[in-house]
C-alpha cells in the first residue's frame, strides 16, 4: 500500500468505492482546512465530500447526507 489515500473513498459497503483495507488504516479528512469526522464519502479530484446529517434518515433508514464542495485533503492518521 502507498502512503497516499485513494482519490475517492466511501464508508458504505454497498458503494463501488468502498475499500476495507484502506479504511482499516484510519483515514482522516481535512475539508477546507478543517478536520471533519462525519464524512461518508469523498473525492479529491472533483473537490467534494458527503457528510452525514445528525438525526436525519432517508426513506430507507440510511443517514441523510449533504454534498459539500471545496478543497479535500485525505490523510492516514496511523502509519502502516
Amino acid at each position: 500500500m502507498t502512503d497516499t489515500p485513494p482519490d475517492r473513498l466511501s464508508v458504505d459497503p454497498r458503494s463501488p468505492f468502498y475499500n476495507e483495507e484502506v479504511l482499516a488504516r484510519d483515514v482522516g479528512i481535512r475539508f477546507k482546512g478543517v478536520e471533519k469526522t462525519n464524512v461518508e464519502e469523498y473525492c479529491v479530484s472533483e473537490n467534494w465530500v458527503r457528510v452525514s446529517v445528525p438525526n436525519s434518515k432517508d426513506r430507507r433508514g440510511n443517514p441523510l447526507t449533504l454534498k459539500l464542495t471545496g478543497q479535500v485533503e485525505p490523510y492516514y492518521k496511523t502509519q502502516a
